[in-house]
């Protein structure tokens, strides 16, 4: 049995995830490339007898599926599933898993650092003084301010205890939401209306799945209803917000700045306009990128990959 695995951060870990996979006799076909593979690649790779994916962010579209022919099983080597097409592989009767729980400590402390960095303008006093310059930036304590979490699952449940430990109020929005006791420990607020949390947030952040109905929820509209001094956190998908709107909205400081760690095209194409403004800060996608949870997401994917293959 050969099994493809595509993230170029997994081989750090062969010593912990392919012994197993070598026991069971499964042939693993790596991605040398050092970079994303592209469908073609992944087509070439994995055309013909690979039963088995861990796949990090390559796109899996139904293109790449009818490709593999002998495909029975995909693991996510993180947890988002926007980069495969989970219809076509219904049709395939192809499994897919993704690594639930393995990055939500560190997506929820990079949140906080963007917070943090939005609020102090560490990085920018930093180069300012690399640079000669002895300025200072005006900053905002946290302590006191408003987060409002759109989405309420694992990770903006890590965010909001570590919120809530920096004396925060924070306000909650999800539909789903059932988890009473959560708020009642930690002294957190439910809030059913979308625009009254984005009217109160002063920091708004966002936690949800990139679905149709998730697709530029953040828009001109929404951003129109917020704060001028709020700032907007994105750590979950790029396309969760308008970064047309985004654009228009920060240029004319309809809001204060926004922090992102996520990206529509990523990397950014050349020539993007939000990375001319000095109030939109992007990070590369690295929420997950820790020792510790790269480690949970290679153990994880490894074993969901054999639950599968074995089911």
């Amino acid at each position: 049995m050969r099994v493809l695995i595509t993230p170029k951060s997994f081989k750090n870990y062969k010593d912990e995830t392919y012994p197993e996979l070598i026991s069971r006799g499964y042939e693993i076909i790596e991605n040398t490339t050092g970079r994303t593979l592209s469908e073609d690649e992944i087509i070439l790779l994995a055309g013909q007898d690979v039963q088995g994916i861990i796949v990090g962010v390559d796109i899996l579209s139904a293109r790449v599926l009818a490709g593999c022919q002998d495909l029975r099983a995909i693991s996510k080597y993180g947890v988002g599933l926007d980069n495969i097409d989970l219809a076509a592989a219904a049709r395939r009767n192809i499994k897919v898993m993704n690594a639930v729980g393995s990055n939500n400590i560190s997506v929820a402390e990079l949140t906080l650092a963007l917070m943090f960095e939005a609020a102090r303008h560490v990085s920018v006093m930093a180069s300012n003084v690399k640079s000669g310059r002895w300025e200072r930036a005006l900053g905002v304590e946290l302590t006191g301010k408003t987060l409002g979490l759109i989405g309420g699952g694992q990770i903006g449940k890590e965010v909001a205890k570590r919120a809530r430990g920096l004396q925060m109020k924070v306000v909650i929005h999800d539909p789903y939401f059932k988890d009473a006791s959560f708020l009642a420990d930690h002294d957190i607020a439910l809030c059913d209306s979308l625009v009254e949390t984005l009217k109160q947030s002063d920091f708004l952040s966002l936690h949800l799945p990139l679905k149709p109905e998730t697709r530029h929820l953040i828009n001109a509209d929404t951003l129109a209803m917020m704060k001028p001094t709020a700032i907007l956190l994105n750590t979950s998908r790029g396309e969760l917000v308008d970064e047309g709107a985004l654009y228009v909205a920060l240029k004319d400081k309809v809001i204060s700045l926004a922090a992102q760690d996520v990206f529509s095209a990523e990397p950014p194409l050349p020539g993007e306009k939000l990375l001319t403004l000095d109030n939109f800060l992007l990070t590369p996608h690295a929420g997950a990128y820790t020792s510790e949870a790269i480690l949970k997401m290679a153990l994880y994917s490894t074993q969901n990959l054999i639950t599968m293959l074995d089911s």
